[in-house]
């Protein structure tokens, strides 16, 4: 079955940086597009940056382009979300998904 195993949150100051990182298995990873998406306290989920299967494309939503960087190691089975100059409204429980099956998250904190 497929297991997605979020690790790397914490609590962050503002400017400062954290990489997140998914552990898949149960699944062919490296023939599936895989994302981040983020859930702020008491608001929705919203997609952060997708990868495609082989790591030739990447997306990012507006809010995080130029500050986040989604990679990911095939041979592994990992996927990675570098975050660089966190702000206050980063502060959200991040998921890994392959579509929108996705993990347990890991919490990001940004607070002074």
């Amino acid at each position: 079955q497929v297991q997605l195993v979020e690790s790397g949150g914490g609590l962050v100051q503002p400017g400062g940086s954290l990489r997140l990182s998914c552990a898949a298995s149960g699944f062919a990873f490296s023939t599936y597009a895989m994302n981040w998406a983020r859930q702020a306290p008491g608001k929705g989920l919203e997609w952060v940056a997708e990868i495609d299967s082989r790591a030739m494309s990447t997306a990012y939503a507006g809010s995080v382009k130029g500050r986040f960087t989604i990679s990911r190691d095939n041979a592994n089975y990992t996927l990675s979300l570098q975050m660089n100059n966190l702000k206050p409204e980063d502060t959200a429980v991040y998921y890994c998904r392959k579509g929108t099956q996705r993990g347990k998250g890991t919490l990001v904190t940004v607070s002074s």
